[in-house]
């Protein structure tokens, strides 16, 4: 990471919002994130502080944020949708245990911005143009972050190594596991995404150097460092992920769903076994298409009618830590319907749920023990021009600076086919490298 964006990310450090975008040098079909820093608040619009408008949900009041009160039109927005929105789109409820609490949903036009590229070098003249910055205003800002002097701390202020605690038992995980193989069987679902928390209490963390380990051994192109300040508690997400919930380009709306992994090999020869199997996995393809017939319908909601297809299907690709079966599915956005429709027809994601989606989350709701919030959420930005890209929020430490709660949710599909110790190996195998930060 060259010096300047470290020294930018310190700098951020003292303000109470901030988004990073991070891409990590990673090609990715259809490109990976876009590489920029969110900085300050010229306004911000939450479920805090929104009005409780009768008929209108979250995506609606976002998009009339966008739209108006701005000194720019249609400004750049960050931020994120929490999981739980799924209750204002379903009779749905999440009443499960929340020690985080990360508001429902959460952006701001931000008073700086800055652009990288894929190296991490500032993009002046972009900056420049994006942000109407005057000349005199940027270089003064970069002159201030250049001589800022890094510090160097530990990931966290203890001398004994963190107590990681998890929410369920292997037996108690097992046991979900074959109630869940029986709602498959009774016909209530095809496939469901169960997750368990993992949790560290008082931990005395540093941010933003956590977020940098986490980037080494977990290079990942939806990768985002977030802090907001609620109530005067500040929060925060390191998320290391590889998936994309969904993008806007132009009319072309991009979805590109993850199901199916494998560890990655000790030896070339058993890595490429490894992909070999992930490639020709009758449940891993089976899990993967169940998947993709139900983003395509959530896509359809928004599209010209016959413009929603598959360009990609059971895709293999290679991270750090693990091999991924990705697909993806594209359509071109109904001209009748808005960026946030777009958005809020295809939400929560169907790789984070399951099929049927509505009685997935019922049965998720029922199963699990830790209240969602913004794990398998969404983070992401709009452009001013009415463009978006948001991940999927998985491989990803939350963190309450008050309270000193960490947390971090991992999951996995159970399908038919599932084999309930397999599952609970998945999981620990998506928990590794956040567990590395601490053991």
């Amino acid at each position: 990471m060259p010096t300047f964006l470290k020294k930018s990310l310190q700098w951020a450090q003292a303000f109470k919002t901030f988004i990073y975008l991070n891409p990590n040098e990673i090609p990715y079909s259809h490109e990976p994130f876009l590489h920029v820093l969110a900085v300050g608040e010229k306004r911000q619009i939450s479920s805090e502080n929104s009005n409780k408008t009768e008929g209108k949900t979250s995506f609606d009041k976002l998009y009339n944020f966008w739209n108006s009160q701005s000194q720019i039109k249609n400004p750049y927005i960050f931020g994120y949708f929490n999981y739980d929105l799924k209750n204002e789109l379903e009779n749905l409820s999440s009443n499960n245990l929340d020690n985080l609490g990360f508001p429902e949903f959460y952006f701001f036009e931000p008073k700086y911005l800055l652009f990288f590229d894929t190296k991490g070098n500032l993009l002046i003249d972009k900056t420049k143009q994006e942000n109407n910055f005057e000349n005199e205003i940027l270089s003064q800002l970069i002159i201030e972050i250049e001589e800022i002097k890094l510090e160097s701390k530990l990931i966290y202020n203890s001398k004994l190594k963190p107590k990681i605690n998890c929410r369920f038992t292997e037996e108690e995980y097992l046991q979900t596991v074959e109630i869940i193989k029986n709602h498959i069987i009774e016909g209530d679902v095809y496939e469901l995404n169960l997750c368990i928390e993992f949790f560290i209490k008082k931990l005395e963390l540093n941010p933003l150097e956590a977020y940098q380990e986490l980037c080494k051994i977990s290079k990942m192109p939806f990768s985002s460092f977030l802090k907001i300040t609620v109530n005067g508690n500040e929060k925060y997400a390191l998320c290391a992920s590889p998936e994309r919930f969904l993008k806007k380009t132009g009319t072309k709306l991009i979805s590109q769903p993850i199901k199916g992994t494998v560890r990655r090999g000790k030896t070339e020869a058993e890595d490429e076994e490894n992909k070999n199997y992930l490639r020709t996995s009758e449940k891993e393809r089976a899990e993967n298409m169940m998947i993709v017939d139900l983003v395509r319908n959530d896509l359809a909601r928004s599209s010209e009618i016959g413009s929603t297809h598959v360009s990609e299907m059971f895709g293999i690709y290679t991270f750090q830590q693990v091999h991924q079966m990705i697909s993806t599915v594209e359509a071109t956005l109904h001209k009748d319907k808005n960026w946030s429709e777009a958005i809020k027809n295809a939400f929560p994601m169907g790789s984070m749920t399951g099929a049927p989606k509505i009685k997935a989350t019922e049965l998720i709701e029922k199963y699990e023990k830790t209240k969602r919030g913004l794990y398998s959420g969404s983070i992401g930005y709009i452009s001013p021009d009415g463009n978006f890209d948001f991940n999927v929020v998985i491989r990803t430490l939350f963190y309450d600076v008050l309270s000193k709660y960490a947390s971090f949710q991992v999951g996995g599909a159970i399908t038919f086919d599932s084999d309930p110790k397999s599952e609970w190996e998945e999981c620990l195998l998506k928990a590794k490298a956040i567990r590395s930060l601490f053991e």
